[in-house]
């Protein structure tokens, strides 16, 4: 089951209750709204952002190797930190509280937006319990959560009205594919974040290909490499939190029942997709995507596997008394 993020039945169950300053900063965020001189004028940044656009070099569409190097601090042993010098060792670090009365949410949300990064896309597509309406829809909400049972998290964030579609979509029949996506399809993606009215088709709008699902009713996307087909398992939605003519933030538990593998981007019992084939997108701070050019491995070791051979553990738990192998 689900906690409840209600901070009054938190209180009632016997936690302890918020402080009343810390209380009346949170009403003071969520009653404040933002001041004429910090609205951002959407039209004018994409003016910008076009002009600055034609002064950029060229995507590199040469599906170049993807190169793979040394780990950064290799070798690297236990204890050691950071090897190279790192500049976070020298800085100081700013405590910000979220909830500040002179902070916006907007601050809230460039900030993680860009802090934690990068992050996957969850392109989603859904449709109408009587089946009528379709919607595609990218989220960077998003998260693989568990493979046994395959389960997936995508957070909606809050929006006027009925909410977004795809929640709609959700309540009313509980299924929904979620596609990969990949460089080629970026433009197209982003196409689909549009604002539309409820019924506007996505898939007319950005081009992009419907396939047949077999145990949902949603199609899924025919250019993404990888599509899971999946059916929702809770969803938990957040009404203390929501402002007035605002539908509320949500949380979907989806729980895979089919997979769909591009053949030629896979290993043979289709357990392990290609990279250079995926060549998958992660969404930054801002209008920023990112690419993977290069990786490096950092491989997982077992305790039990390198306190025999390691002096540096065995001297841990000699002064912990734990056992080092069969001995004490």
């Amino acid at each position: 089951m689900l906690v409840e993020s209600n901070e009054v039945a938190s209180h009632a169950q016997g936690e302890l209750p918020i402080q009343p300053d810390r209380l009346a900063s949170r009403l003071a965020y969520k009653s404040k709204r933002p001041t004429a001189a910090r609205v951002i004028n959407r039209a004018e940044r994409l003016r910008k952002h076009d002009e600055e656009i034609t002064r950029r070099p060229e995507f590199d569409h040469s599906d170049t190797p993807i190169e793979v190097t040394k780990s950064p601090n290799s070798p690297w042993e236990y204890g050691q930190g950071v090897r190279m010098k790192s500049p976070g060792i020298d800085q100081a670090h700013k405590e910000i509280d979220p909830y500040a009365a002179n902070r916006q949410k907007t601050d809230n949300y460039h900030l993680l937006i860009s802090g934690i990064a990068p992050r996957p896309i969850g392109f989603i597509s859904t449709q109408s319990g009587d089946g009528k309406t379709k919607n595609l829809a990218p989220f960077s909400y998003f998260q693989v959560v568990d493979h046994d049972p395959p389960l997936f998290i995508v957070g909606i964030g809050p929006k006027s009205g009925q909410g977004k579609d795809t929640l709609r979509n959700l309540k009313q029949s509980g299924e929904c594919v979620i596609n990969t996506v990949s460089e080629s399809m970026i433009e197209a993606v982003n196409a689909t974040s549009i604002d539309a009215p409820y019924g506007v088709s996505e898939w007319e709008l950005s081009g992009l290909h419907e396939a047949p699902s077999t145990t949902v009713s949603p199609s899924r996307v025919q250019e993404s490499v990888f599509s899971i087909e999946g059916k929702v398992v809770d969803i938990k939605e957040f009404p203390e939190y929501a402002k007035p003519g605002m539908a509320p933030t949500a949380v979907v538990f989806i729980k895979a029942s089919r997979f769909w593998i591009r053949e030629d981007a896979a290993n043979e019992n289709y357990s392990h997709i290609y990279l250079d084939k995926l060549r998958p997108l992660g969404q930054l701070g801002g209008m920023a995507y990112g690419r993977i050019t290069s990786t490096f491995d950092v491989p997982r070791k077992t305790w039990e596997d390198e306190v025999t051979k390691n002096d540096i553990l065995r001297n841990f738990t000699s002064r912990n008394g734990a056992k080092v192998g069969n001995q004490v």
